[in-house]
């Protein structure tokens, strides 16, 4: 496509919405679900993820101060367009302070966990397979005890001005779905779908995750109106061009740099992985957020993240966008 042709954005959120409208711009928009590596990066930490719970009101203010202080190193070393607040994880107080602080150019959003029936909400399998069978109801029981969390959740988290939810829900595994097409139209989907309406009729972009192998899953994720979709796991074979030929223009994708490459140091290897997630999406119908195919853990060299945004700076440039790229070491 020519570079005429692509949207010039004055801000990560301007990018960001045109992405999700599969306009094409400047350049993809870049973020990651977590970064977790502030201390390799800053030398800085944030508040123990197990504190929040116990502090009062003058505590917690001041800890989502210091987790505001990481956000926007992150946000301006790497040129985020978007942040998912992960640190109050769900949290609406603390999208509301990072909506105050960095919403006017960076598209802000919050974490809505454990709202459907996936891998991580379920911690006796063995359990779980017997009342698949012999108690199915009181599975749906639960299904909508969770649901219904997650929805007065997502209203919260409208309320403190989020502008998109991020609903991290494993539902495969490397060899595919982890309960059967009749059990996931039963107990999965009709609860995600209520969850993706309701982000609509609150303003918000619904983002979903999972890990795995999900291909046979995407036609069900456009179906119940998913705006995009994140992980697209390469070390479950999940293969971004297939992908991409099935939501072009229906659905936006965001992921598929392997994270296994990244925890190694092959730069070499981490620049084909990026131009190959990169080139199947470049097709002039927008869509695409670039990312890790997981989050950027501890125990990830720096280096690696920061040589995958490396070739991302070069691709881009190479294509005519010059403005507002990640620094370079």
């Amino acid at each position: 496509m020519p570079i005429m042709e692509r949207l010039i954005c004055c801000s990560g959120r301007e990018r960001m919405l045109a992405t999700l409208a599969h306009q094409v711009t400047d350049r993809p928009p870049h973020f990651e679900s977590m970064f977790e590596l502030e201390h390799e990066a800053f030398g800085l930490r944030f508040p123990d993820r197990n504190s929040w719970a116990g502090m009062d009101a003058g505590a917690k203010e001041r800890a989502i101060g210091q987790c505001l202080d990481i956000y926007a190193r992150i946000i301006e070393t790497y040129r985020w367009d978007a942040l998912c607040v992960y640190w109050p994880w769900g949290d609406p107080e603390g999208v509301r302070a990072a909506k105050r602080a960095f919403g006017t150019d960076t598209f802000i959003g919050g974490m809505v966990g454990g709202a459907v029936w996936a891998i991580e909400t379920i911690h006796d399998w063995e359990a779980f397979s017997i009342r698949l069978a012999e108690d199915i109801d009181s599975l749906h029981d639960e299904a909508d005890a969770m649901c219904g969390r997650a929805l007065a959740l997502i209203d919260h988290l409208a309320d403190a001005g989020a502008d998109f939810v991020y609903l991290p829900h494993d539902v495969a595994d490397n060899r595919g779905p982890f309960m059967s097409r009749r059990h996931f139209d039963a107990l999965v989907w009709p609860r995600y779908q209520r969850l993706v309406e309701r982000c609509h009729q609150r303003g918000l972009k619904a983002f979903l995750h999972s890990d795995g192998q999900i291909t046979s899953l995407v036609e069900r994720y456009i179906s119940i109106g998913a705006d995009l979709l994140q992980s697209l796991d390469p070390m479950a074979g999940v293969d971004i061009a297939e992908v991409r030929r099935i939501t072009r223009g229906r659905m936006a994708l965001m992921g598929n740099v392997p994270c296994n490459l990244l925890q190694d140091t092959d730069t070499q290897a981490i620049g084909a992985a990026v131009r190959r997630c990169l080139d199947a999406c470049d097709d002039g119908c927008g869509g695409h957020v670039f990312s890790t195919s997981n989050t950027v853990f501890q125990g990830m060299p720096l280096a690696s993240y920061q040589a995958m945004l490396d070739t991302f700076t070069t691709w881009c440039r190479e294509r005519g966008a010059t403005a507002h790229l990640a620094t370079t070491a």
